[in-house]
């Protein structure tokens, strides 16, 4: 069913499925699948549209994995097509972990997390560095959202296979500007009342 069971199920995960008694359900994820890479649609290019970071995780040539977050404005990872992620990497700490990794293997996955719905969605893909001025195509296609920093190069990913997560144990966060969205009604309603009792005190001055 689905290219990311086929990846993320191992002989040694599918061991530990069967010790636990989960593998008759894990084997429906399996089942019926071409072995194609899965899509991305409309749904997934809304979710990762409004995200303004996620983690991405790659593996070193000697087995060690590397987990790094990458954050922007919202928009700031395109979805070009229902196979292809992008985004622009910015100049951070110069250690170059993550570029590094990927030169020896390509391989990645990403975790993209709406903490306020409890909404997670995991990516496995193969990831390619391009030079920062291809980047022009992909900004024309994406509303003009930049990212701000030295532009360092570009990242493509080509998406091997997607899951959605359910919701539990992640636990609810907010970001400010979710905060003062939620808040923008409370902040009208204190205004109205201070006005009110400023108009209030006028009258009560007047009589007096």
């Amino acid at each position: 069913m689905s290219r990311f069971a086929h990846v993320a199920f191992t002989e040694n995960v599918r061991r530990v499925q069967e010790e636990r008694g989960s593998a008759l359900y894990m084997q429906r994820m399996l089942a019926g699948h071409t072995g194609h890479a899965d899509r991305l649609g409309p749904e997934e290019a809304a979710f990762i549209g409004a995200r303004d970071g996620f983690y991405l995780g790659t593996v070193s040539e000697t087995g060690w994995p590397y987990i790094q977050f990458r954050g922007g404005p919202p928009g700031f990872v395109h979805v070009l097509d229902g196979e292809t992620l992008a985004f622009l990497d910015v100049r951070g700490n110069r250690q170059y972990i993550t570029a590094g990794n990927i030169r020896g293997n390509d391989r990645v996955s990403l975790f993209f997390m709406d903490y306020a719905r409890r909404t997670r969605l995991k990516v496995f893909g193969r990831a390619e560095i391009k030079d920062p001025g291809e980047f022009k195509g992909v900004r024309d296609r994406s509303d003009g959202v930049r990212t701000e920093g030295h532009e360092e190069w570009l990242l493509v990913v080509r998406v091997e296979g997607l899951a959605w997560n359910c919701p539990q144990h992640i636990t609810p966060r907010f970001t400010q500007d979710e905060i003062e969205g939620a808040l923008e009604n409370v902040y009208q309603h204190i205004a109205r009342l201070e006005q009110e009792n400023r108009e209030l005190r006028e009258r009560l001055g007047a009589r007096d």
